[in-house]
């Protein structure tokens, strides 16, 4: 079943609402080792997604300019990192679903894919640096590889969910080597990333969404 921009709608208001229920937790993580405001930022940036995602005629309007508009509200939405970092990487998923009216399964792991190869690029950042590509990495790469063995969406994203958890749960051991948690040095160590937290709650709301769909 294609995934449409109906869909598309549905899944960011999903994210956004799971956004909003972690933003105390996700400002208490960043309020050790970041400024404390990551909870706020991720919240206000997908509510924003939502509502004018949610304002275009799902009839009228392919997914390119779903991701396009959701990248433009993201960033008006944040003045932080996060906020060019999200907004290139729906600008990319954008690009990866150029001239599709509907996105297959297929499609669809392409956009997540792109959207963090966006992120990389933006920011320069690689694995190991305890920053949200310690989530995003580990679950692109899951998710592509449970796809070559076979597995559906819903389960492709699954994968993608334990990768992104367990690059989390890493970012704990790591000394930062990007933001403002790289003037910590050591301190950092024992404390998990931020961005790479709501990396993983963006994650677990497409897989809910796609196990959802999948009945």
């Amino acid at each position: 079943m294609a995934i449409t921009t109906r869909d598309l709608q549905h899944l960011f208001a999903r994210i956004a609402e799971e956004m909003a229920k972690n933003r105390d937790r996700l400002c208490e993580l960043d309020g050790v080792i970041g400024d404390g405001d990551h909870g706020l930022a991720m919240d206000a940036g997908c509510q924003a997604v939502a509502k004018a995602v949610g304002e275009l005629d799902s009839t009228q309007t392919a997914p390119t300019p779903v991701f396009n508009t959701a990248a433009k509200a993201f960033l008006n939405a944040v003045g932080a990192s996060s906020g060019p970092l999200y907004a290139t990487a729906f600008m990319r998923a954008g690009s990866a679903a150029k001239e599709k009216q509907a996105l297959s399964d297929d499609d669809f792991l392409s956009v997540v894919a792109a959207m963090v190869q966006g992120i990389h690029e933006r920011g320069k950042a690689e694995l190991g640096e305890k920053t949200m590509m310690d989530a995003w990495g580990p679950a692109a790469n899951a998710a592509l590889d449970a796809r070559r063995r076979g597995a559906s969406l819903s389960q492709c994203l699954v994968a993608a969910v334990q990768a992104a958890r367990d690059g989390c749960e890493a970012t704990s051991g790591m000394i930062a080597g990007k933001g403002r948690a790289a003037r910590l040095g050591d301190r950092a160590v024992g404390h998990v990333d931020p961005g790479a937290a709501s990396a993983v709650i963006m994650i677990e709301a497409m897989a809910r969404f796609a196990s959802t769909r999948d009945g």
